[in-house]
């Protein structure tokens, strides 16, 4: 039955005359039904700790349309949270933790298999999911990737240009690797007991990986991914993992073989022909729409959209955005552009 599925045939290296389509952030804020849930759960991270409504919200953007893969909903700042820092959202502004710059601070935090304990609402969202989501649709779980959760660790908040956690990097690498090998051996934890929950596909999100070069990326973003994912497979043969080094550029080349990873999901700074030509050969790719596309709708949408499946149809390809759907999308354009992927 799994192998039904078409975002596991992609995962798989099939290539689709019609793409498979999930989108990143699918349940959120441009969503109506969404926005009268987290109100009924009275704030975001009571969503992500309540498994009944997150999983309602998991479940929203299939219901309306039709989408072949659902995406836990959850947020990449939860595992810091179980380590021990402090987690807050400031109304307008975002996310908000207690910091990891000293020897002390890094101390107080959490052994890694204490995790659970604050987890086990998260998990139990997968679990109700894996009963409730339609049968051809696809549970994908996710967690982000260390360089980018250690970027938040360190400077309490996000950053233009995470200069506080390359400051840590270089005056105090000691305890920096410190800090992203204790988020790696939690991130294979909390990966894991998404998939022994039910989560068929697990997705890490390095969403501040564009701001490493050369070394530093290879060290930072590709090695802590190709031992979550070699881990993972040792835990879970079977069970494919999609690496998302977004604004990676020409690093996306080789990516696959370097981490082990399934599929690349690639960003919407690259052209989607480059990536035919240079990234798509070593495995299934994942994007690449710009999410400003949802916004603005109209023939761009549909010129677009049809233009990376066109460019991309000769590999394994998992049609999606090339980053997270924005809460001043219209509903209406993300009809749309389905509509596009499968020919409509």
């Amino acid at each position: 039955m799994a192998m039904t599925k078409t975002i596991l045939r992609a995962l798989a290296g099939e290539a689709q005359s019609t793409p498979p389509i999930w989108m990143m952030r699918q349940a959120g804020r441009y969503l109506p039904e969404y926005r009268a849930t987290r109100e009924k759960a009275g704030d975001f991270l009571s969503l992500c700790y309540n498994p009944e409504l997150a999983a309602e919200v998991t479940l929203q953007p299939i219901r309306r349309y039709g989408f072949d893969g659902a995406i836990l909903f959850a947020d990449i700042l939860l595992l810091p949270q179980a380590l021990g820092a402090d987690l807050w959202f400031v109304k307008g502004e975002g996310p908000r933790l207690s910091t990891v710059t000293t020897e002390a601070d890094f101390e107080k935090l959490k052994p890694v298999h204490a995790i659970d304990e604050i987890l086990s609402p998260v998990y139990e969202t997968v679990s109700i999911l894996s009963r409730e989501l339609p049968s051809e649709t696809t549970l994908i779980g996710f967690a982000g990737a260390p360089w980018t959760v250690a970027t938040y660790m360190i400077a309490g908040q996000g950053t233009p240009d995470q200069g506080p956690a390359h400051a840590l990097k270089d005056e105090n690498r000691p305890l920096f690797e410190q800090l992203l090998g204790k988020i790696t051996e939690g991130t294979i934890e909390y990966l894991s007991k998404q998939i022994e929950a039910g989560a068929e596909v697990v997705k890490i999100f390095d969403s501040w990986a564009g701001s490493l070069s050369g070394e530093d990326f290879d060290r930072y973003a590709t090695e802590p991914a190709r031992i979550i994912t070699e881990a993972l497979k040792r835990r879970h043969p079977g069970v494919p993992v999609i690496a998302f080094p977004r604004q990676a550029g020409d690093k996306y080349v080789g990516f696959h073989a370097a981490t082990g990873a399934d599929c690349v999901a690639v960003d919407d700074s690259v052209e989607p022909e480059w990536v035919a030509e240079h990234v798509q050969p070593s495995g299934c790719v994942q994007g690449n729409l710009k999410s400003s596309h949802m916004v603005t709708g109209g023939e761009d949408l549909v010129r677009e959209t049809r233009r990376i499946v066109e460019a991309l149809k000769g590999g394994p390809h998992i049609f999606n955005l090339g980053h997270g759907i924005t809460p001043d999308a219209d509903p209406d354009n993300v009809q749309r552009m389905i509509d596009a992927v499968r020919g409509g």
